[in-house]
């Protein structure tokens, strides 16, 4: 099964919701939300499934970094 590596935001709402947020390309967003981080990771993980089944799963760069 391919991986892919996908950068995130995770933030607590002012009414406690958890809200997980990443792009998977410049022109796709997706969000996720729950009642714990753990839920709202999932719930992100979720979409950025679908989303890869609908239109495919982006063209990655993989950069080396000093240490």
């Amino acid at each position: 099964m391919p991986q892919l590596h996908v950068p995130y935001v995770v933030e607590q709402d002012e009414d406690g919701t958890w809200l997980a947020e990443a792009a998977l390309t410049p022109d796709i967003f997706l969000q996720g939300e729950g009642e714990t981080r753990e839920a709202a990771l999932e719930d992100l993980r979720t979409s950025i499934t679908q989303a890869t089944t609908e239109s495919g799963i982006p063209d990655q760069l993989t950069v080396d970094l000093p240490d």
